[in-house]
C-alpha cells in the first residue's frame, strides 16, 4: 500500500464568503458542483455518484469559513477540507482545499478539484 500524502490547493473565487460558504457546507449547495446529491442521515453526509455513494462526517466547521469531512472508510487521520479565506488587504477570496491522496497523484488530485471548483463557479456564477 503506497504512503498517503496531505496536499493543498488555492483558488480565487469572485464570491461573497457567505454564500461561498453555503456551498460547501450545505447538502443543496454541495449538489451543485460536488456530486450529483447529498441526504443526510444521522448528522452524516451520503454523497451520491451516478448510482454510487460515500458517506462522510463532519468532523469540524468553523461558520462562513471552514467544513471539514472524512469519509467514514478511510483513516481517522485523513480528512477533505474546504476553507474560505479572505484576503486581509484585498478582500479577495479564495477557497483553499486541502486533502489527501496516494504519493505520486498529488497532480492528478489537484487536477479533479480545480475540475470541481470550476463547476462551483459556475453553480455561484464567479
Amino acid at each position: 500500500m503506497s504512503k498517503r500524502v496531505k496536499f493543498s490547493i488555492e483558488i480565487e473565487v469572485k464570491s461573497s464568503p457567505n454564500i461561498l460558504y453555503t456551498y460547501l457546507s450545505s447538502p443543496s449547495g454541495l449538489a451543485e458542483w460536488f456530486c450529483d446529491d447529498v441526504d443526510v442521515h444521522s448528522g452524516n453526509y451520503i454523497f451520491k455518484w451516478d448510482g454510487s455513494e460515500q458517506e462522510a462526517e463532519v468532523v469540524k466547521t468553523i461558520n462562513n469559513k471552514l467544513v471539514r469531512f472524512r469519509w467514514v472508510d478511510s483513516p481517522e487521520d485523513e480528512y477533505f477540507e474546504m476553507e474560505v479565506r479572505v484576503d486581509d488587504l484585498t478582500s479577495d477570496v479564495a477557497l483553499v482545499i486541502t486533502d489527501f491522496c496516494d504519493a505520486g497523484d498529488e497532480r492528478s488530485s489537484e487536477q479533479l478539484w480545480e475540475s470541481q471548483v470550476q463547476q462551483l463557479k459556475m453553480a455561484i456564477g464567479s
